[in-house]
């Protein structure tokens, strides 16, 4: 069962997307390719106050070596049109922390996510970009959730998570913040997905 996984799973993917006139495409992080890229994300002033890594070039690329050897996590750039504008980290939820928190199943996955150039923020891409990656994470036909666990103060982030189908369920307590369990049901999703693609989402 884990090699199907391994392979639904693979990287990179893309898909144009219509509606935004863009190819939305994803790829694994490489570290000569994109330390210095990262680290500068984690610096903008949106970003610092949820992620809390506005630390040394130093540190920060130690720290990007010790997820990167994660092997329950893949870290992933997405990129509009070749441009690479946002960081995502895809976990599966039965190794991480949070599968402490609630009663997961064994192929729950999860998402953190952030777009680091201020020239992305505010003009709706967030949507197309997250929706994109939920459709490749359902690949997985053992997958029945996705959940996130945003910042309680992000509210911006919990609308967007919001708006593609999660739905909050409990505040939970992590070693680096306070945040809001939302879950997203392939049921709940694959409607998402259908409006997305009618334009009537």
């Amino acid at each position: 069962m884990k090699s199907n996984i391994s392979i639904q799973q693979t990287y990179p993917f893309e898909r144009y997307e219509p509606l935004i006139q863009k190819t939305i495409s994803f790829r694994h992080v490489s570290m000569e390719e994109d330390v210095e890229r990262l680290h500068l994300w984690m610096h903008e002033k949106h970003v610092i106050p949820f992620w809390n890594l506005n630390i040394s070039f130093e540190n920060y690329t130690a720290h990007l070596q010790r997820f990167l050897q994660d092997d329950h996590q893949t870290l992933l750039i997405g990129e509009l049109g070749g441009v690479p504008m946002s960081y995502w980290e895809s976990y599966w939820v039965k190794d991480d922390i949070i599968g402490t928190r609630y009663p997961f199943g064994e192929y729950d996955q999860g998402i953190h996510l952030l777009i680091g150039p201020k020239e992305f923020l505010g003009k709706g891409f967030i949507y197309p970009m997250l929706l994109t990656i939920l459709y490749k994470k359902f690949q997985v036909v053992e997958t029945n959730q996705i959940i996130a666990e945003p910042d309680i103060r992000n509210e911006k982030m919990i609308h967007v998570f919001k708006k593609c189908g999660f739905q909050p369920v409990k505040e939970v307590e992590l070693p680096d913040k306070t945040g809001l369990l939302m879950i997203c049901e392939r049921k709940v999703f694959e409607r998402r997905w259908t409006d997305w693609q009618t334009n009537k989402f």
